[in-house]
Order: structure tokens, then sequence, then C-alpha cells
């Protein structure tokens, strides 16, 4: 069992034939369904439509035999004979001269005079058997009206028999009215055979839910009494179409059935009839109909089956030869070839399988040469792993270089301006320089090795490739390399990402340096940039030994290098070609084995703005001017010299300072004291700048309102983003005393 439902979950042939099978049977079921429902539908309602028709008939034929009675006996009265005997008011009179010779003569099955009083004048019955009392009970309420004037057509039962029953009133002398002469015809067994000529259906006649007439045989109807709210006792019956029409079977016959009832005068009685249209002969035609269809559609699926497994076959076959194929080359056998036999879909996907075998042997040697490349790639991207580590551990470095530089650079300026001694001041200037240039080295630093988000903004392309010559200036100092600058003055700017463009700059620079050092002593490089056809153009030219013409073609391609394994991950100029084809330009470069090289870049100019200059000069003690007026500050730094620099600088300024060199003292001293302003120090154990910030909000918002950060951070995106969503000023490390004192005068002037 287990192998054959594994076959069964397998086999192409299966998963193929079972579902058509299944579709098929489907089909076949829901065509037996629709076709079987569609035609019951058909001739249950032609069959209740004959069942309408044939009660319309029916008691249409009821009202011309009552209006043939009342045409009948309406003039009896106007006849000399026949009034002289009622104005006698004899019973024998009207017995033997009207009643008798009226039945005898007309063929009415029961006659009564009933006197205006209620007295029954006279009866005549042509059956001796008929119950006359009964009768005259029966039909008091039609005689009742009678007298009174008025015709009556009634059905009454009398025993186990049906009579239709006219009254018309009867006048006596002058025209006066003497009472109601009743007459009563019999329905039974020929009138009911009458009835089913005249409907074509059988006819039933019921009297309190038993059968009075019929033409069926009445032992099929044996057990079985009706209502005439249309609910029987058959436990065949079914409703359709509403509760007067029924679906029974009588004697293994299937029929329809409509009941109705009689016009009488007495409802209480339950008179009425059974329509019974038999739907044998169409529910028979259905069957056989069913079992037509059952036949063709198994002789159908029988040959759609031999059909769908012989295509099948033909489509397994060489589906397996594929698979054998498949397999061949899965242990490595790469000279396996499937035969083509067909010219369908089979044999196409045979010559594209042959046709991949063959390309895998190629590839295969193709892929055992990129092997060894890849093992030295990988080599190659260790080392850059090592070397993007290192980047990050140089951004920490010069992040924490900030601090003491803001130390330096504070207290020369503090020195500077309380100094009267020209050469201690001249001194001091050194000191301030070589600090701003210390700091100008740790910007470039933290720009080069933090990682950033694309950012386009105007650029001084000049400025950038003097940014990235003074990074690199230390390097071309110590392998004897000179820059030679011939910039274009009138360069105007263009929308670039800085840090990008800086990153080609520095690479390319390096570049040059290092081929320069490995083949000679000393060395040159010619940086110039110009204008031309709206581009500006860099070109960077080296005294190097130059690029053989082979390697030149392939020195943008990633991980192509002439260095040695572990000097270089041949990553570099193919991220600069990126970043130069993202903005737009175009790079190049032309050699002589000898010669050098020389670069060229080109960006397009897309916008022209000037780049305000930064102002880098060393204040003066005439600068500077007290405005502190007595006013309170409070400064937060966990720096010990920092926060003695900002607090002796803050004093001459005429302020009074508090300090405290972490957020817990400070909020301390904010809730006991109020503060015209605040300085914060953005990274501090403890609380951080942030949460000071944040929880003075909730105790002092107005000092929190008037809180100046200092950081050495400002790079940091997260950073970046608190100071712009909060508009926070802040001043970075290192600062120059006017930098702080333009951001404390802008705080202050909010107050």
């Amino acid at each position: 069992m287990g192998k054959l439902r594994t076959a069964l979950l397998l086999s192409f042939r299966a998963k193929v034939l079972i579902p058509v099978l299944l579709v098929m049977l489907a089909l076949v079921a829901a065509l037996t369904w629709v076709v079987g429902k569609r035609l019951t539908a058909q001739f249950e309602f032609n069959t209740m439509r004959t069942l309408a028709t044939a009660d319309s008939v029916f008691k249409k034929s009821q009202q011309i035999r009552a209006n043939n009675l009342l045409l009948r006996f309406r003039s009896l009265q106007s006849e000399p004979r026949y009034r002289a005997a009622f104005q006698t008011r004899d019973e024998a009179t009207v017995n033997q001269f009207l009643l008798q010779e009226v039945i005898g003569a007309q063929g009415v099955d029961v006659m009564t005079l009933t006197l205006i009083e209620g007295d029954v004048l006279a009866r005549a019955k042509r059956d001796p058997l008929t119950p006359m009392g009964e009768f005259e009970h029966e039909s008091r309420s039609a005689v009742a009206q009678a007298i009174e004037g008025e015709e009556c057509v009634s059905t009454i039962r009398v025993g186990e028999r049906l009579f239709d029953v006219i009254a018309i009133p009867v006048s006596g002398v002058g025209n006066a009215p003497l009472g109601a002469l009743a007459i009563g015809s019999e329905i039974g067994n020929s009138v009911a055979q009458q009835l089913s000529q005249q409907t074509h259906c059988e006819v039933v006649l019921l009297a309190g839910g038993k059968v009075i007439a019929t033409t069926i045989p009445e032992q099929l109807l044996d057990g079985i009494s009706f209502d005439l709210s249309g609910n029987s006792n058959d436990p065949d019956a079914a409703e359709v179409g509403g509760p007067a029409v029924r679906r029974m079977e009588l004697g293994g016959e299937h029929y329809f059935a409509k009941l109705g009832r009689f016009r009488s005068s007495n409802e209480s009685d339950g008179l009425g009839y059974l329509l019974l249209s038999s739907y044998e002969q169409p529910l028979q035609a259905l069957g056989e109909t069913r079992e037509a269809i059952l036949l063709i559609s198994a002789v159908g699926i029988l040959l759609s089956s031999a059909f769908v497994w012989f295509f099948v076959r033909r489509v397994v076959e060489p589906l397996e030869r594929l698979r054998d194929g498949v397999e061949a080359v899965g242990r490595g056998d790469l000279s396996q070839r499937v035969e083509v036999y067909t010219h369908d879909e089979c044999g196409d996907l045979a010559i594209v399988f042959n046709r991949m075998v063959g390309n895998l042997q190629s590839s295969r040697t193709e892929l055992e040469t990129t092997l060894e490349t890849l093992r030295a790639t990988q080599s190659q991207l260790v080392q850059s792993e090592k070397l993007s580590g290192i980047g990050e551990f140089v951004a920490g470095v010069a992040h924490e270089l900030n601090n003491p530089l803001t130390t330096v650079m504070g207290f020369s300026e503090l020195l500077a301006k309380n100094s009267d001694d020209a050469a201690q001041k001249r001194q001091l200037d050194m000191v301030h320089k070589s600090a701003r240039r210390c700091h100008k080295i740790v910007q470039n630093l933290l720009s080069f090795a933090r990682q950033r988000q694309p950012e386009r903004k105007q650029t001084d392309i000049n400025k950038l490739l003097e940014a990235s010559a003074e990074f690199l200036d230390y390097q071309m100092r110590t392998s004897n390399v000179e820059l030679q600058f011939a910039l274009s003055p009138n360069l105007p700017t263009t929308l670039a990402d800085p840090h990008q463009l800086q990153q080609v700059f520095i690479n390319m620079l390096n570049n040059a340096r290092q081929a320069i050092e490995a083949h000679q002593p000393s060395g040159c490089i010619r940086i110039r940039t110009g204008i031309e056809d709206d581009m500006i153009r860099i070109t960077l030219r080296d005294n190097g030994p130059g690029i053989s013409p082979d390697n030149l073609k392939k020195i943008f391609n990633p991980f192509f290098t002439t260095k040695e394994v572990g000097k270089g991950t041949g990553l570099g100029l193919s991220l600069c070609y990126g970043i130069v084809k993202e903005h737009g330009g175009h790079i190049e470069a032309c050699s002589e084995p000898g010669n050098g090289v020389e670069f060229t870049i080109e960006l397009p100019v897309v916008a022209s703005a000037a780049l305000a200059e930064p102002d880098t000069k060393f204040y003066a003690k005439t600068e500077e001017v007290a405005f502190g007026d007595g006013r309170r500050l409070l400064v937060i730094d966990d720096e010990e010299w920092i926060l003695e620099m900002l607090a002796e600088l803050l004093r001459q300024l005429g302020f009074e300072v508090d300090t405290a060199t972490n957020g817990e003292a400070a909020l301390k001293f904010s809730s006991a004291n109020r503060y015209d302003a605040v300085f914060c120090d953005w990274k501090m154990p403890g609380l951080n700048g942030q949460q000071v910030y944040e929880r003075m909000r909730v105790i002092q918002p107005a000092t929190a309102e008037r809180m100046i950060f200092v950081t050495g951070d400002v790079a940091n995106e997260t950073t970046r983003s608190f100071f712009e969503t909060e508009h926070r000023p802040y001043v970075a490390k290192p600062f120059t005393i006017r930098e702080l004192r333009e951001a404390l005068r802008a705080v202050l002037a909010k107050n």
C-alpha cells in the first residue's frame, strides 16, 4: 500500500490522469443533476399548469350545473298547473301533482317545498334510501335565504352522498311569498367521470376528509384522509408550489394533487374535491434520459482516459530520458547528452539540456580559474574589513581629541586677552593656530571615517581639494611628495556630496603618493581646476612610474590592483568611478610608462552659489566686551579643564557662573536657582545632555528653553537630528570665544 501511495504521489501519469478523471466525473454528475433538475422543473410546471386548468374547468362545470338548475326551475311557479298546486297548500296535492312529476320529468334527485312559516309542505326523492330529514337539515341555510327572497346555490353532504342544491323563492295567491323550493342533484361517480373527462385528470370528491366518489380505484386511497387546509395523512405526500398542490404516490404511480372546495352555505362540512394529474410517464422518461447520459458519459470517460494515458505516455518517455541525463550530470558526468526524438516542446527541452551541459563544461573551467581569483580577493576583503574597523577607531579617537583641543584653544584665547606682553601674545597665537590645525585634522578624520547618508549641497571644489590635501599633508611631506596647485579663482560651485567627492580626491592623491614612493625618492602631484563647456574639470597629474597600456584598461574594474597581496583591495578606483558617475560626471586616465599618470574628472555645474568662508581669525582683547550685567549662568561638563575654562571666560564677560560636573548635580542647582542660560555638555557619564534637557523641561521649562549644548559629535546623525527637531542652539568643540559669545547673545536676546 505504501508503494502504491508513493507511486500515485510521484507518478506524472497519475498526477495528470487522476485529476482528468475527477473533473470528468464531476462534469457528468453536474450535467446529470442540471438536466434532471431542469426537466423535473419543466414537467412539474406543465403538470401544475394542467392542474390549474383542470381546477378552473372543474369550478366552471359546477357553476354551469348550478346555473342550468336555476334556469330550469326559476320559471316553474309561473306555470298555471304548478302555481295552482302551490296555492292549495295541500301536502298530498303538491306531492302527487307537482314534486313527483318534476322529479320524474326533470331528472332531479330530491325536492322539498318549505312554507314561509318554516314547515315543510311537501317532499319528494328519486332514491328511496335518501334520508330526507338529513337533506332538509343540511339545506336549511339555503332555504332560509330563499325564503328571504334571494336565490341560493350550494353543495351539501347528505350521509355519504353529495348534492348540488338550489333554493328559489315561491309565491302564493296574489304573488304573496309562499315559501322556498329546494332542489337537489346528486354529485356521484357519474358526475365524477364526466368531470374527469372534462379536466383530463382523475377526480376524487371529498366530504369531511373522506372519499365520496372517485374515478380511480378506491382501494388506492385506503388509509388516506384529507382536509381542505391542504394537509393529508399520506406519508409520501410533499408540497409542490404551495399547500394546495402536493406530490403523492398511489399504487406505485406518481401524481400531483390539487385540493379544492365546493361552494357551500355550510362551511363546516368540509366539502371539496381532489384533482390528480399523473407524472409517471415524464418521470420514467427522466430516468431513461439519466441512464442514457450516464452511459454516454461512461463511454466518453473511457475513451478520454485512453487518449490522456497515450498522450501522457508520449510526454513522459522523453522526460524520463531527460531525468536520467540530469542524474548523470548531477553525478558529475558532463559528457552526458539526451537524444532528440521529437520536434515538439520535449524535443526543444532536450536541445536546451544538451546546450546547458555544454555550457556547464565551459563554465567549470572558468569557475576553477575564478576560484583562484576569489581566494586572492578574500584576503583583500579581509584587509578591507580591517581598514573599516580602523576607521571606526580613528573616528572615536578624533572625537576624544576635541575635549583637550577645546581647553587649549579656550585658555590660549583667555591668556592672550589678558596679556600685555607682545611676545607672549604672539606665542599664544601660535598655540591657538596649532590647536585650530589639529581641529581641522580631527574634522577631516571624522568626515572621512564616519559613514554618512548621501547628502548633496552646494560645494566649492577648490576648497574640497585643499581640505583633502591638508588631510594628507603629513603623508605627503614624509614621502617627499610635493603638491602643486593651479586652481581657477572663478570656479563655480556645484550641487554634490562633499564627503563622497572628498573620498574620491583623497583616494586618488593617496594612490599617486604610493606609486611615487614605491619607485623614486621624491616627486610631485599637480592639481589643476578649470571650467569648460559648463563642466568643472579637475586634473590630477603625478610624475611617477605610470601605468602600462594593458593595466590602464582595467584600473576601474573592481578588485583589480597591481599592489602586492595585503597592500590593496582593488576597490578604490572602482568606488571613485561609481561616485563620479552618480554625480553625472566622467573620469578617465591616460599614462605612458615612465611619464606618470594623469586623471581627469569632469563634473556638471548644477547651480552656482557663493560659499561663506569660515572665520578663523584669532580675536584680540579689544573685541571682548562684558555684557553679563550680573546675570547668572550654569555650566555642566564632566571635563574639569573645560569646566574651568568656560567658567573663567563667562565670568570675564560679566556673568555669575555656577558649575556642575554631572547631570544630577545640575538638576539640583536648577531646582534651587534661576539661571538666565545653561551650557550643557552633550556626552557625560550618568545623565547625558539630552536626558538633562528632558528632565529640566519638566522641573524648569523656562530654563530648559535657554539651554546651549556643547558637543564634539555634531557629525553624528542622531545628535544633529535632535538639535534640528528641538531647535536647540549648540557650539561645536573646539570653539572660539566669539562662537561662544554669539551663541550666548542669541539665547539671552530671546529672554
